[in-house]
């Protein structure tokens, strides 16, 4: 068994750098060279998956390998074309869009080497072509691409795969495996347990009707801080640990106006010492936008630009006061977003991000502030225990995270019965919402500040 001296040597001695450069070689060995139809790569929260994508995908146009990127948004799509665009500014680039109006950012007009069309044939013969999957689907009669690179691969349905897999020959999966699972409309009970089941993600049917394909991981998050990269890989991530890029020091929050007492003011300064941040609230079931709660989070909003916050990180030497927009507020439903941007409103806070975990996928921030999923309820639901939600809503800041939630939640997770049904053949998601919202709870615990209406 590895003693804490051991870790701690390990711990010391580990480069963040050379881990990361490491993968990524190996990842573009495979995908270059390699002779598998295809090549997973599991990324933790903030550990450059976009950036893998464009320098795989730079790689592969200079090898002149035609390459289509599937991503799953038309705003992830906008973003990887800006990005090629500034890394290579002669490179060839079509993007695929819908007959929308509004179907792609207008800014891509204005780079010379992007070719906007909705048809694929307009696009033959760049170096490299992205559009969504949902674009991608409708493709019909053209000369495969040699290769293509499925981003947010875990949030793409099995039958979303199915649609385009006859549009290349082989493909880079990268996605982030503790994120939400993919969405669907209508229920999938009938399906549960079968290899073919078009609700599953992309990447565990390809994985199970092919177990051996390459499979590699990222092994640093350059987002999380060193505070916040030990528990979420313990809490999400058990089976495919990382690290955070970076060591305690190496950022810092701090305020310029002293707090003033106040729980709000007490939990701000406990985060920005620590790094996680708990005002908890009285015990009580509640409405889904419970009153209080909601306005908690605005409150705490308020008095993080009330007392000018200003961050230092490893990006520049300078400090960066810690503006509206470096702010994001998360719950788990829209209705109690839409309460706190009322509440933020009636404070005259504007320009912060307020938003549910699904659409705060992917999005960074140097602060958030987060509903608790369970805070207030009765009883624990499968959607307020799937690890994903909580995996995001924890893993979006790159300096501190505060959590409003209302005390009994632990309790209310050790009285909460499994009703949900047994399917044979399905794998057990493994950690499960219990595991998973006791061990941040517990994390939470120590750095808890009490409120009281």
């Amino acid at each position: 068994m590895t003693g804490r001296s051991d870790l701690a040597a390990e711990a010391a001695g580990f480069d963040p750098s050379a881990a990361a450069s490491a993968a990524t070689a190996a990842i573009l060995h495979d995908t270059l060279h390699g002779t598998d139809r295809g090549v997973v790569v599991d990324s933790p929260p903030g550990a450059g998956k976009s950036t893998l994508v464009v320098n795989t995908a730079l790689e592969l146009a200079a090898a002149g390998r035609p390459l289509m990127v599937v991503a799953q948004t038309n705003a992830q799509v906008d973003d990887l074309v800006l990005r090629l665009a500034e890394k290579n500014p002669d490179l060839p680039l079509g993007r695929l869009h819908s007959s929308d109006a509004d179907a792609y950012d207008k800014a891509l007009d204005d780079l010379p080497q992007v070719r906007t069309s909705s048809k694929a044939g307009d696009l033959t013969g760049l170096g490299v072509v992205l559009s969504t999957a949902a674009k991608w689907a409708h493709v019909k009669d053209v000369e495969p691409w040699q290769h293509a690179i499925v981003d947010e691969a875990y949030q793409m349905r099995s039958d979303a795969l199915l649609a385009v897999a006859g549009l290349f020959e082989r493909a880079l999966f990268v996605g982030d495996p503790g994120q939400l699972d993919p969405f669907s409309i209508v229920g999938s009970e009938q399906w549960a347990g079968l290899s073919y089941d078009p609700s599953a993600s992309a990447v565990s049917t390809l994985l199970a009707h092919n177990p051996h394909l390459p499979q590699h991981r990222l092994p640093v998050s350059w987002r999380l801080p060193a505070s916040a990269a030990p528990l979420v890989s313990d809490a999400f991530y058990p089976y495919t640990q990382f690290r955070s890029g970076t060591s305690h020091g190496d950022r810092a929050l701090s305020f310029g106006v002293a707090g003033d007492g106040s729980a709000h003011d007490r939990v701000l300064d406990e985060a920005a010492a620590s790094g996680w941040g708990l005002l908890e609230l009285p015990a009580r079931h509640t409405p889904r936008t419970d009153p209080e709660a909601v306005r908690a989070l605005a409150q705490v909003v308020r008095r993080l630009l009330d007392r000018g916050g200003v961050t230092v990180s490893e990006r520049s030497p300078d400090p960066a006061p810690l503006t509206a927009d470096r702010i994001a507020v998360g719950t788990a439903h829209r209705d109690q977003a839409a309460a706190v941007r009322t509440a933020l409103a009636d404070l005259g806070v504007q320009g912060v991000t307020v938003d549910t975990a699904n659409r705060l996928q992917g999005r960074e921030y140097d602060v958030t502030v987060v509903l608790h999923p369970l805070s207030g309820r009765p009883d624990a639901t499968a959607f307020h225990l799937e690890t994903g939600r909580l995996c995001v809503l924890a893993s979006r800041h790159r300096h501190a995270c505060i959590v409003v939630c209302r005390a009994g939640v632990a309790e209310l997770l050790d009285e909460h019965p499994s009703t949900e049904p047994v399917q044979l053949g399905v794998t057990v998601k493994f950690p499960d919402g219990w595991d998973a919202n006791h061990t941040v709870l517990s994390h939470l615990q120590e750095h808890r500040v009490s409120w009281r209406p």
